[in-house]
């Protein structure tokens, strides 16, 4: 079993989900839900204040400033925990500042400074069924939902002085 953070079953079960679906379906969810949602998700998140802006937006511009093919990647690599330095810089990362991050890679994506889902593109069936359950979600468990989805992603810090 794949754990979260919180022990509500409802949460737990929506994440674990979420983590079913392959890589480009777990983004294309996270970009479905932020389109119907997203400008309140980070604003308004409890414990925003928490985040730590200047790092998650420092984190953002290493990733909009590589091509196209790359900003994909990395976002792959995030939620294959794979171990590069972007992914070891965001595994650093508090939740919450994590998730602002995935905030501004969304933000991106609808300013065209990162990678965009194909306009054309249509969640799977089973990605549009737990996109369905989310939405019915009250604002707090969908909150809970992203931070235990993001929380677990990218690679661990290396000791000493490397990242």
């Amino acid at each position: 079993m794949t754990s979260t953070q919180t022990g509500d079953p409802i949460i737990r079960q929506h994440v674990e989900a979420w983590r079913k679906l392959d890589v480009d379906q777990q983004l294309a969810l996270f970009w479905f839900i932020y389109k119907e949602m997203g400008g309140s998700i980070t604003p308004a998140a409890p414990g925003a204040s928490t985040a730590s802006p200047a790092i998650a937006e420092g984190l953002f511009d290493q990733v909009k400033e590589l091509s196209q093919e790359q900003q994909l990647q990395i976002q792959r690599d995030l939620i294959n925990k794979a171990d590069t330095e972007i992914s070891r810089q965001y595994g650093s990362l508090g939740d919450t500042t994590k998730l602002l991050f995935w905030y501004l890679l969304a933000e991106g994506m609808k300013n065209g400074t990162v990678i965009p889902i194909p306009e054309d593109y249509e969640l799977s069936s089973g990605s549009q069924t737990l996109f369905s359950q989310i939405q019915t979600l009250g604002f707090e468990q969908q909150i809970t939902v992203f931070r235990d989805y993001v929380g677990p992603m990218g690679a661990e810090s290396k000791p000493g002085a490397e990242i």
